[in-house]
């Protein structure tokens, strides 16, 4: 198990823009936590995520659209249908807008579709609300593995192959989904559950990625806990990256592996990409608008070549050494960052990654900056995610 490490640094406050008003008012559901109603000002600040918006009409009722935070034009990476809730107190007996979904708060069971979504709960401290999840592959929380060794949580089947019964089973109030995923919602739609989509992923800014806790604590009534929460990433995550902005050495870096031919390469717009470029590192593709594309491994090789470091994320069964890099493809020993042993990297066999990681950008940022800077971190700085490939 990997064992979270706390950094420890004096933060500077960031400037909010107060998008809209909204109120908390404590009571008990059954899960133990706060309830949600209307009354007492409380502010919900959206800073940088693009993919979902948050107004309040006149008798209190919560408005969220959720739109894609990368704005494709693509019919193939469109939402395939837009989404509109309306989030209201339980027992609430007036009409909500034309086009929304009424949702009524807090909700007390749901199911997670990822461990991205599953970040976000365990940041709220709130597994009490989930009463399913996918599976258990590559799963770490301990919390969570003895939910599902009890009963308290299900495992639903992967995508495509989803356990209807075992939904109706868990009786969720709304199921977090990733609508851009193709093939594993038809089912489910058939119960006539609501769906919420959870675009966190796909943000291209890491605080963005980070402030959908924000998004899920609007259904489970932990707005206030969510601020808090953010407040101290938000503090953390700038104070580190104010650390490098006058860095005059910005080494170079490129990210991935080829797979079945291909390389994909993360575009400029990335939120990877924007972690690189506060970290003090210069990213190859860094003038590149996209979010990503694939492309052939000459021409990986024909930018990359020289960079300075090598990231690599993968679920590698053993451990994973620069033998191991070479065997996947004998040309990796080409590269620089391959010759130098610059080679950035993260198991996620051996981490959560994925389970913590989009809550974490600020413990990302600092592995990043002990590699590239390590004159600007402490001596006995223990990294959590990434290390120097040995």
């Amino acid at each position: 198990m990997i064992v979270q490490k706390r950094i420890q640094l004096k933060y500077t406050a960031g400037v909010a823009l107060i998008i809209a008003a909204v109120a908390i008012l404590t009571a008990c559901n059954g899960n133990g936590q706060k309830a949600v109603t209307k009354g007492t000002a409380e502010s919900i600040e959206i800073k940088y995520a693009r993919g979902f918006s948050v107004s309040e009409t006149a008798d209190g009722v919560r408005l969220i659209e959720v739109s894609d935070p990368q704005g494709s034009d693509s019919d193939d990476e469109r939402m395939p249908i837009g989404y509109q809730f309306a989030l209201v107190p339980h027992g609430w007996a007036g009409t909500v807008p034309t086009g929304y979904t009424r949702v009524e708060v807090p909700i007390s069971r749901t199911i997670c579709m990822t461990a991205l979504q599953l970040s976000n709960f365990t940041a709220l401290d709130a597994h009490g609300f989930i009463r399913g999840i996918t599976g258990t592959k590559n799963l770490y929380d301990t919390d969570i593995l003895s939910r599902v060794d009890r009963g308290d949580i299900v495992k639903i089947g992967m995508e495509g192959e989803f356990d209807t019964e075992l939904v109706m089973a868990a009786n969720p109030d709304v199921i977090f989904i990733s609508p851009f995923k193709r093939g594993g919602y038809d089912a489910i739609k058939e119960t006539g559950i609501t769906l919420v989509p959870h675009l966190g992923y796909k943000e291209l800014d890491p605080l963005g990625q980070a402030e959908w806790i924000k998004f899920v604590a609007l259904f489970l009534g932990k707005e206030t806990e969510a601020d808090s929460v953010f407040a101290g990433i938000e503090r953390r995550y700038n104070d580190l990256k104010a650390t490098t902005s006058a860095v005059e050495t910005r080494p170079t870096v490129f990210s991935g592996e080829m797979h079945g031919g291909n390389w994909y390469a993360v575009g400029g717009r990335n939120h990877l990409a924007q972690l690189f470029r506060d970290a003090g590192a210069d990213y190859i593709f860094k003038n590149e608008e996209t979010g990503g594309v694939n492309i052939e491994y000459e021409q990986m090789y024909a930018v990359a070549a020289n960079a300075d470091y090598w990231r690599i994320l993968n679920s590698f069964k053993g451990d994973f050494s620069y033998e191991a890099l070479q065997q996947s493809e004998p040309r990796n020993a080409l590269f620089a960052a391959f010759r130098n042993r610059h080679v950035i990297y993260c198991n996620m066999r051996q981490t959560p990654y994925y389970e913590l990681s989009p809550v974490k950008p600020d413990i990302l940022l600092a592995d990043l900056i002990n590699i590239f800077h390590p004159e600007l971190m402490p001596p006995d700085y223990q990294p959590t995610f990434y290390t120097l490939l040995k």
